[in-house]
């Protein structure tokens, strides 16, 4: 079954945990909705796959590639059909989808932890926004199903559909050997805070973990 996992920054006071998974016949999949970070803390990954690979398997999978371009089409058809703004490509949030689906790959495990807590990569990143959010997936053969995926989890669905988000970074990561395959990895965000003055109080900021958010400073 494929799967996917979402975090963002928004509303503090909105408190739910939607988990849906669904299971085609031909290959696996997985949908998950990160509740909070000790969710996840301590889930090992599954050991990966010993033995000789199946060739059709590893030809299939050298089929699937992804264009962010192609990404970012599907992403804001999607938001234009419900009358949002359009987002742009954004390099770090590129970079930072990068690591983060590499990381899951490298350990087998469909997780916000992979490459280090959401809070703590958005930090690391520099993007000092006010909302942040990321969906992941596994499982998925081409950017179309991993979108279909997540518009069909709403809480996925609230992070494609992000208000105030301006731009995107989309990656996937390949490994025939692990449980999903491919691993995939969607990040929006708001255009960065205003630096300011020094000695002025840092505004709260809310990271939003599936739909479970909590104020952060």
């Amino acid at each position: 079954m494929p799967g996917s996992d979402s975090m963002r920054c928004q509303d503090p006071h909105a408190l739910s945990r939607p988990i849906a998974r669904r299971r085609p016949m031909h290959r696996r999949f997985a949908l998950i909705l990160l509740a909070s970070t000790a969710l996840l803390a301590g889930c090992a990954g599954e050991p990966r796959r010993e033995g000789r690979l199946d060739p059709r398997i590893v030809e299939r999978l050298n089929a699937v590639s992804l264009d962010p371009a192609q990404a970012g089409r599907i992403l804001n058809a999607y938001r234009a059909s419900l009358g949002l703004n359009p987002l742009k490509p954004d390099p770090r949030l590129m970079a930072m989808a990068q690591r983060q689906a590499d990381a899951m790959a490298a350990q087998n495990s469909l997780s916000h932890d992979a490459d280090g807590s959401f809070a703590s990569r958005v930090t690391a990143a520099g993007l000092d926004s006010a909302r942040t959010a990321e969906n992941l997936g596994g499982g998925y053969y081409s950017a179309e199903e991993a979108f279909e995926g997540w518009r069909k989890s709403p809480g996925h669905d609230q992070n494609l559909r992000l208000k105030e988000a301006t731009r995107y970074g989309i990656a996937l990561s390949k490994d025939p050997r692990t449980r999903y395959r491919t691993w995939w990895v969607l990040i929006v965000a708001s255009e960065p805070e205003v630096r300011r003055e020094m000695g002025a109080p840092a505004p709260t900021q809310t990271m939003w973990f599936g739909n479970n958010a909590r104020p952060v400073r």
